[in-house]
């Protein structure tokens, strides 16, 4: 019988045991990155000159952990109304990986740095945007309070960890990009559309924590 994820040791536990204690170097995870291109082994154009990014997975802690996710402001340019993590682009002030994420989770959806513990780091994950993203897990008090830049985001939302860290819920879907027909996780919830590339890391959280 295969066991939920919180039947053996819970989500903090193995958050101490099993993430990175610091950010991998870029050059060690260019030498082999996860990413969009993963499932279906697309080759990589190198030598690989991706810009650095940085996200928050901000683990709430409810009596039952829960997600911390956001939906893109409909007019953005680039992944309008898409469902991500808060985060952007590593700027040379920011003096760290974990700066950068706070910087970019308080000016998207106000989220102060006094509600988030940092965790430990997950692998690097490449995007087909040219992005290498580094992803931040912290756990984040349930008093947290919002302010949300409408100019970026549109909402802020919860999803049970327990949802996301079930592996019967990573759906396999496929499109065309440029002339290629590409597959990607997804996890829809209760009308969300989550995929892409923040499907793409909470898989890596998964099986960082619960992978054999």
């Amino acid at each position: 019988m295969r066991l939920a994820p919180y039947d053996t040791p819970d989500f903090l536990t193995l958050a101490a045991e099993r993430l990175l204690q610091a950010p991998p170097h870029a050059e060690e995870a260019l030498a082999n990155p996860r990413g969009d291109h993963s499932l279906d082994d697309v080759p990589l154009a190198y030598p690989l000159t991706p810009k650095p990014a940085a996200v928050l997975v901000p683990v709430v802690m409810r009596e039952e952990p829960m997600l911390l996710l956001t939906e893109r402001a409909a007019h953005l340019r680039q992944h309008s109304g898409q469902i991500a993590f808060p985060g952007g682009r590593v700027d040379s002030t920011d003096a760290s990986v974990l700066g950068a994420a706070c910087r970019e989770a308080m000016e998207e959806i106000g989220l102060d740095s006094r509600f988030i513990s940092p965790l430990g780091y997950l692998d690097a994950y490449l995007s087909t945007t040219n992005y290498l993203v580094m992803p931040v897990v912290a756990r984040v008090s349930p008093s947290y309070t919002l302010a949300i830049n409408h100019e970026e985001v549109a909402d802020a939302f919860e999803v049970p960890l327990s949802f996301l860290m079930d592996p019967a819920r990573h759906e396999l879907h496929s499109r065309e990009f440029k002339g290629r027909l590409r597959r990607y996780y997804a996890m829809p919830y209760q009308g969300r559309y989550i995929w892409g590339v923040t499907a793409g890391i909470i898989r890596n959280l998964y099986e960082r924590l619960y992978g054999s």
